[in-house]
Protein backbone atom coordinates (compact mmCIF):
# COMPACT_ATOMS: atom_id res chain seq x y z
CA UNK A 1 0.00 0.00 0.00
CA UNK A 2 0.80 3.48 0.01
CA UNK A 3 2.86 4.93 2.92
CA UNK A 4 5.47 2.34 3.01
CA UNK A 5 9.48 2.88 2.41
CA UNK A 6 10.99 5.77 3.26
CA UNK A 7 14.67 5.21 3.16
CA UNK A 8 17.44 5.99 1.16
CA UNK A 9 17.00 3.09 -1.22
CA UNK A 10 13.72 3.31 -2.16
CA UNK A 11 11.67 5.87 -3.03
CA UNK A 12 12.71 7.67 -6.63
CA UNK A 13 16.05 7.19 -6.66
CA UNK A 14 15.82 3.80 -6.26
CA UNK A 15 14.21 3.66 -9.46
CA UNK A 16 15.97 5.67 -11.38
CA UNK A 17 19.22 3.61 -10.19
CA UNK A 18 17.49 0.88 -11.88
CA UNK A 19 16.15 1.82 -15.02
CA UNK A 20 19.52 4.27 -15.93
CA UNK A 21 21.90 2.50 -14.06
CA UNK A 22 21.08 -1.44 -13.82
CA UNK A 23 18.99 -1.94 -17.00
CA UNK A 24 22.11 -0.44 -19.31
CA UNK A 25 24.80 -2.61 -17.92
CA UNK A 26 22.23 -5.66 -18.03
CA UNK A 27 21.31 -4.83 -22.14
CA UNK A 28 25.48 -4.81 -22.35
CA UNK A 29 25.38 -8.24 -20.96
CA UNK A 30 22.83 -9.34 -23.14
CA UNK A 31 24.48 -7.63 -26.43
CA UNK A 32 23.85 -9.97 -29.37
CA UNK A 33 27.25 -11.11 -29.83
CA UNK A 34 29.22 -10.20 -26.51
CA UNK A 35 28.71 -13.91 -25.21
CA UNK A 36 26.79 -16.90 -25.98
CA UNK A 37 23.17 -17.08 -26.06
CA UNK A 38 22.99 -19.48 -22.78
CA UNK A 39 25.89 -17.53 -21.18
CA UNK A 40 24.57 -14.35 -21.87
CA UNK A 41 21.41 -15.29 -19.82
CA UNK A 42 23.16 -16.93 -17.38
CA UNK A 43 25.48 -13.55 -16.56
CA UNK A 44 22.16 -11.29 -16.57
CA UNK A 45 20.39 -13.59 -14.13
CA UNK A 46 23.89 -13.67 -11.91
CA UNK A 47 23.81 -9.83 -11.92
CA UNK A 48 20.41 -8.59 -10.81
CA UNK A 49 20.66 -11.72 -8.35
CA UNK A 50 23.88 -10.39 -6.98
CA UNK A 51 22.48 -6.94 -6.90
CA UNK A 52 19.39 -7.72 -5.60
CA UNK A 53 21.11 -9.44 -2.16
CA UNK A 54 23.35 -6.85 -2.15
CA UNK A 55 20.50 -4.14 -1.67
CA UNK A 56 17.75 -5.86 -0.17
CA UNK A 57 20.58 -6.45 2.20
CA UNK A 58 21.09 -3.11 2.80
CA UNK A 59 17.26 -1.61 2.85
CA UNK A 60 16.57 -4.21 5.91
CA UNK A 61 19.73 -2.92 7.76
CA UNK A 62 18.39 0.30 7.22
CA UNK A 63 14.99 -0.44 8.63
CA UNK A 64 16.10 -1.95 11.23
CA UNK A 65 14.32 -4.44 13.51
CA UNK A 66 10.44 -4.92 14.00
CA UNK A 67 9.33 -4.73 17.24
CA UNK A 68 9.00 -8.31 17.56
CA UNK A 69 12.64 -8.42 16.57
CA UNK A 70 13.54 -6.26 18.94
CA UNK A 71 12.09 -7.43 22.04
CA UNK A 72 12.93 -11.36 20.77
CA UNK A 73 9.41 -12.77 20.68
CA UNK A 74 7.18 -13.98 17.41
CA UNK A 75 3.49 -13.00 16.26
CA UNK A 76 2.50 -15.77 18.78
CA UNK A 77 3.72 -14.97 21.75
CA UNK A 78 1.44 -14.37 24.47
CA UNK A 79 1.29 -10.75 26.89
CA UNK A 80 3.15 -13.02 28.88
CA UNK A 81 5.40 -14.57 27.37
CA UNK A 82 6.12 -10.43 25.62
CA UNK A 83 6.19 -8.80 29.27
CA UNK A 84 9.02 -11.57 30.47
CA UNK A 85 10.84 -10.82 27.18
CA UNK A 86 10.69 -7.15 28.06
CA UNK A 87 12.05 -7.13 31.22
CA UNK A 88 14.48 -9.21 30.66
CA UNK A 89 16.43 -6.45 28.14
CA UNK A 90 14.96 -3.26 29.82
CA UNK A 91 16.86 -4.20 32.73
CA UNK A 92 19.99 -4.88 30.67
CA UNK A 93 19.32 -2.19 28.29
CA UNK A 94 18.43 0.69 31.10
CA UNK A 95 20.45 3.80 30.83
CA UNK A 96 22.03 3.11 34.50
CA UNK A 97 23.48 -0.12 33.28
CA UNK A 98 24.16 0.67 29.48
CA UNK A 99 27.19 2.23 29.25
CA UNK A 100 26.28 2.51 25.11
CA UNK A 101 25.89 6.39 24.40
CA UNK A 102 22.65 5.27 22.73
CA UNK A 103 21.66 3.65 25.51
CA UNK A 104 18.59 6.10 26.37
CA UNK A 105 17.22 5.63 22.66
CA UNK A 106 17.70 1.73 22.83
CA UNK A 107 15.38 1.57 25.94
CA UNK A 108 13.22 3.96 24.54
CA UNK A 109 12.44 1.56 21.56
CA UNK A 110 12.27 -1.67 23.66
CA UNK A 111 9.63 0.50 25.82
CA UNK A 112 7.90 1.52 22.68
CA UNK A 113 7.67 -2.28 21.25
CA UNK A 114 6.32 -3.22 24.49
CA UNK A 115 3.83 -0.91 24.75
CA UNK A 116 2.35 -1.33 21.23
CA UNK A 117 2.32 -5.23 21.30
CA UNK A 118 0.85 -5.26 24.65
CA UNK A 119 -1.93 -3.55 23.44
CA UNK A 120 -4.13 -6.05 21.21
CA UNK A 121 -5.27 -2.95 19.05
CA UNK A 122 -2.27 -1.56 18.90
CA UNK A 123 -0.62 -4.48 17.63
CA UNK A 124 -3.24 -5.44 14.77
CA UNK A 125 -2.83 -1.94 13.60
CA UNK A 126 1.20 -2.07 13.77
CA UNK A 127 1.04 -5.48 11.97
CA UNK A 128 -0.90 -3.60 9.64
CA UNK A 129 0.38 -0.51 8.62
CA UNK A 130 3.85 -0.38 10.77
CA UNK A 131 5.09 2.60 12.89
CA UNK A 132 3.62 4.90 10.75
CA UNK A 133 0.40 3.49 11.24
CA UNK A 134 1.07 3.54 14.95
CA UNK A 135 1.96 7.44 15.04
CA UNK A 136 -0.47 8.29 12.35
CA UNK A 137 -3.47 6.51 14.65
CA UNK A 138 -4.35 4.87 11.39
CA UNK A 139 -7.11 2.00 11.32
CA UNK A 140 -7.84 -0.65 8.49
CA UNK A 141 -11.10 0.71 6.20
CA UNK A 142 -11.86 -1.45 3.51
CA UNK A 143 -12.78 1.59 1.29
CA UNK A 144 -9.39 3.51 1.74
CA UNK A 145 -7.44 0.61 1.48
CA UNK A 146 -9.14 -0.57 -1.64
CA UNK A 147 -8.91 3.15 -3.05
CA UNK A 148 -4.79 3.19 -1.92
CA UNK A 149 -4.68 -0.08 -3.85
CA UNK A 150 -6.82 1.26 -6.62
CA UNK A 151 -3.98 4.73 -6.97
CA UNK A 152 -0.96 2.42 -6.79
CA UNK A 153 -2.26 -0.22 -8.84
CA UNK A 154 -3.19 2.41 -11.67
CA UNK A 155 0.13 4.23 -11.21
CA UNK A 156 2.36 1.17 -11.58
CA UNK A 157 0.24 -0.21 -14.51
CA UNK A 158 0.44 2.60 -16.27
CA UNK A 159 4.47 3.54 -16.02
CA UNK A 160 4.86 -0.12 -16.68
CA UNK A 161 2.58 0.24 -19.87
CA UNK A 162 4.51 3.13 -20.64
CA UNK A 163 8.36 1.25 -20.08
CA UNK A 164 7.24 -1.59 -22.08
CA UNK A 165 6.13 -0.18 -25.45
CA UNK A 166 7.94 -1.15 -28.54
CA UNK A 167 7.58 -4.60 -30.83
CA UNK A 168 10.79 -5.87 -28.43
CA UNK A 169 8.78 -5.15 -24.97
CA UNK A 170 5.97 -7.74 -26.28
CA UNK A 171 7.18 -10.20 -23.86
CA UNK A 172 8.03 -8.18 -20.96
CA UNK A 173 4.90 -6.38 -20.99
CA UNK A 174 2.77 -9.65 -20.85
CA UNK A 175 5.45 -10.79 -17.82
CA UNK A 176 5.22 -7.51 -15.86
CA UNK A 177 1.54 -7.49 -16.32
CA UNK A 178 1.40 -10.94 -14.93
CA UNK A 179 3.63 -9.79 -11.87
CA UNK A 180 1.66 -7.06 -11.48
CA UNK A 181 -1.60 -9.31 -11.23
CA UNK A 182 -0.09 -11.73 -8.96
CA UNK A 183 1.10 -8.92 -6.23
CA UNK A 184 -2.17 -7.32 -6.45
CA UNK A 185 -3.83 -10.84 -5.66
CA UNK A 186 -1.23 -11.30 -3.06
CA UNK A 187 -1.88 -7.94 -1.48
CA UNK A 188 -5.53 -8.13 -0.85
CA UNK A 189 -4.88 -11.52 0.31
CA UNK A 190 -2.52 -10.77 2.96
CA UNK A 191 -4.42 -7.59 4.43
CA UNK A 192 -7.72 -8.78 4.49
CA UNK A 193 -7.24 -11.55 5.86
CA UNK A 194 -7.94 -11.76 9.90
CA UNK A 195 -4.75 -13.36 10.94
CA UNK A 196 -1.42 -13.16 8.99
CA UNK A 197 -1.43 -15.49 6.01
CA UNK A 198 2.68 -16.04 6.63
CA UNK A 199 3.67 -19.68 7.96
CA UNK A 200 5.21 -18.80 11.36
CA UNK A 201 7.78 -21.37 10.86
CA UNK A 202 9.13 -19.60 8.25
CA UNK A 203 8.18 -16.12 9.32
CA UNK A 204 7.93 -15.54 12.90
CA UNK A 205 8.33 -12.05 13.36
CA UNK A 206 7.43 -11.06 9.60
CA UNK A 207 4.01 -9.05 9.42
CA UNK A 208 1.77 -7.96 7.09
CA UNK A 209 2.98 -4.82 6.62
CA UNK A 210 6.51 -6.22 6.06
CA UNK A 211 5.34 -8.57 3.56
CA UNK A 212 3.61 -5.83 1.32
CA UNK A 213 6.78 -3.87 1.71
CA UNK A 214 8.76 -6.61 0.28
CA UNK A 215 6.23 -7.07 -2.44
CA UNK A 216 6.40 -3.37 -3.54
CA UNK A 217 10.34 -3.12 -3.61
CA UNK A 218 10.40 -6.05 -5.56
CA UNK A 219 8.67 -4.56 -8.28
CA UNK A 220 10.24 -2.05 -9.60
CA UNK A 221 13.42 -4.46 -10.14
CA UNK A 222 11.07 -6.96 -11.88
CA UNK A 223 9.86 -4.77 -13.99
CA UNK A 224 13.38 -3.73 -15.07
CA UNK A 225 14.42 -7.41 -15.35
CA UNK A 226 11.87 -8.39 -17.69
CA UNK A 227 12.32 -5.23 -20.26
CA UNK A 228 16.07 -6.74 -20.34
CA UNK A 229 15.71 -9.48 -20.94
CA UNK A 230 12.18 -9.71 -22.78
CA UNK A 231 14.08 -7.39 -25.77
CA UNK A 232 16.87 -10.01 -25.82
CA UNK A 233 14.54 -13.17 -25.98
CA UNK A 234 12.73 -11.06 -28.74
CA UNK A 235 12.70 -12.42 -32.26
CA UNK A 236 11.58 -10.58 -35.16
CA UNK A 237 9.65 -12.93 -37.42
CA UNK A 238 8.79 -10.54 -39.79
CA UNK A 239 11.84 -9.28 -40.85
CA UNK A 240 12.83 -13.27 -40.88
CA UNK A 241 10.31 -13.96 -42.96
CA UNK A 242 10.96 -10.95 -45.60
CA UNK A 243 14.89 -12.07 -45.61
CA UNK A 244 13.74 -15.64 -46.39
CA UNK A 245 11.72 -14.39 -49.14
CA UNK A 246 14.41 -12.41 -50.54
CA UNK A 247 16.78 -15.43 -50.71
CA UNK A 248 14.42 -17.65 -52.00
CA UNK A 249 13.35 -14.80 -54.71
CA UNK A 250 17.42 -14.47 -55.27
CA UNK A 251 17.54 -18.33 -55.67
CA UNK A 252 14.72 -17.99 -58.04
CA UNK A 253 16.69 -15.72 -60.25
CA UNK A 254 20.06 -17.97 -60.05
CA UNK A 255 17.86 -20.75 -61.53
CA UNK A 256 16.25 -19.06 -64.33
CA UNK A 257 19.23 -17.16 -65.55
CA UNK A 258 21.38 -20.73 -65.52
CA UNK A 259 18.40 -22.17 -67.46
CA UNK A 260 18.18 -20.02 -69.75
CA UNK A 261 22.09 -20.12 -70.21
CA UNK A 262 21.57 -23.88 -70.43
CA UNK A 263 18.83 -23.40 -73.01
CA UNK A 264 21.00 -21.06 -75.07
CA UNK A 265 23.95 -23.95 -75.07
CA UNK A 266 21.98 -26.53 -76.07
CA UNK A 267 20.21 -24.56 -79.15
CA UNK A 268 23.48 -23.64 -80.23
CA UNK A 269 24.90 -27.20 -80.11
CA UNK A 270 21.83 -28.35 -82.13
CA UNK A 271 21.60 -25.41 -85.05
CA UNK A 272 25.70 -25.41 -85.34
CA UNK A 273 26.46 -29.68 -84.54
CA UNK A 274 29.05 -28.77 -81.96
CA UNK A 275 30.24 -31.36 -79.34
CA UNK A 276 29.93 -31.53 -76.06
CA UNK A 277 33.70 -31.13 -75.52
CA UNK A 278 33.39 -27.73 -77.99
CA UNK A 279 34.72 -29.52 -80.72
CA UNK A 280 33.32 -28.84 -84.84
CA UNK A 281 31.98 -32.20 -85.80
CA UNK A 282 31.59 -31.66 -89.61
CA UNK A 283 34.43 -30.32 -91.43
CA UNK A 284 34.14 -26.89 -92.74
CA UNK A 285 30.81 -25.93 -90.35
CA UNK A 286 31.31 -22.72 -89.02
CA UNK A 287 33.33 -23.24 -86.08
CA UNK A 288 31.53 -21.87 -82.47
CA UNK A 289 33.77 -22.37 -79.57
CA UNK A 290 31.94 -22.19 -76.26
CA UNK A 291 33.22 -20.43 -73.43
CA UNK A 292 35.32 -22.65 -70.62
CA UNK A 293 32.31 -23.70 -68.57
CA UNK A 294 29.09 -22.73 -71.34
CA UNK A 295 28.34 -26.16 -71.92
CA UNK A 296 25.47 -28.08 -70.69
CA UNK A 297 27.03 -30.06 -68.25
CA UNK A 298 29.28 -27.01 -67.29
CA UNK A 299 25.83 -25.19 -66.25
CA UNK A 300 24.44 -27.92 -64.58
CA UNK A 301 27.27 -27.75 -62.25
CA UNK A 302 27.24 -23.84 -62.01
CA UNK A 303 23.58 -24.49 -61.18
CA UNK A 304 24.18 -26.63 -58.85
CA UNK A 305 26.81 -24.68 -56.93
CA UNK A 306 24.36 -21.81 -56.96
CA UNK A 307 21.65 -23.35 -55.63
CA UNK A 308 24.24 -24.70 -52.56
CA UNK A 309 24.92 -21.39 -51.57
CA UNK A 310 21.65 -19.69 -51.51
CA UNK A 311 20.33 -22.61 -49.40
CA UNK A 312 22.93 -22.44 -47.04
CA UNK A 313 21.11 -18.58 -46.67
CA UNK A 314 17.67 -20.37 -46.81
CA UNK A 315 18.68 -22.53 -44.07
CA UNK A 316 20.03 -20.42 -41.90
CA UNK A 317 16.77 -17.83 -41.89
CA UNK A 318 14.76 -21.25 -41.34
CA UNK A 319 16.60 -21.85 -38.36
CA UNK A 320 16.65 -18.53 -36.75
CA UNK A 321 12.21 -18.56 -37.23
CA UNK A 322 12.40 -22.26 -35.56
CA UNK A 323 14.31 -20.71 -33.12
CA UNK A 324 11.95 -18.87 -32.02
CA UNK A 325 9.92 -21.63 -31.25
CA UNK A 326 11.40 -21.76 -27.85
CA UNK A 327 10.32 -18.90 -26.36
CA UNK A 328 7.51 -20.62 -24.45
CA UNK A 329 10.04 -22.72 -22.82
CA UNK A 330 12.74 -19.84 -22.27
CA UNK A 331 9.62 -17.74 -20.57
CA UNK A 332 8.74 -20.68 -18.07
CA UNK A 333 12.64 -20.44 -17.52
CA UNK A 334 12.29 -16.96 -16.89
CA UNK A 335 9.88 -17.15 -14.65
CA UNK A 336 11.74 -19.50 -12.21
CA UNK A 337 14.82 -17.68 -12.02
CA UNK A 338 12.25 -13.95 -11.74
CA UNK A 339 11.27 -15.57 -7.93
CA UNK A 340 14.69 -15.50 -6.75
CA UNK A 341 15.15 -12.00 -8.45
CA UNK A 342 14.59 -9.15 -4.93
CA UNK A 343 15.80 -6.29 -5.54
CA UNK A 344 15.15 -2.35 -4.16
CA UNK A 345 12.90 0.53 -5.43
CA UNK A 346 10.22 2.26 -5.08
CA UNK A 347 8.16 5.31 -6.42
CA UNK A 348 5.17 5.51 -5.49
CA UNK A 349 4.23 6.94 -1.46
Amino acid sequence: MSGQGGDDLDGLTGFFFYMFIVHPITAWILRPGRFERKKSIMYAIGFLAALAAVKTGMSMQAKGPNHYQLLGVTRDSNPLEIKRAYKKLSLSLHPDKNPSPTASDEFDAVKQAYDVLMDMEFREVYNKFGSDGINANKRFDETTFFMELGIFYLTWGMMAYVLTLGKKSGDARQWTFTGLIIMLVLEISIMTSQTNPLPSNLFPTWTEYEAVWLLHTLFPAFMNGCRSLGSYLYVDLEKQTRQLLLALQEQNKDILLVLRDVQICTQSIQANGVAAGGAPRVAGAPTATPLMGATPTGKIRELQERLQASNTQVNAAVKDIKFDGSGKSSSMGFYAMIIGYIAMSYLFK
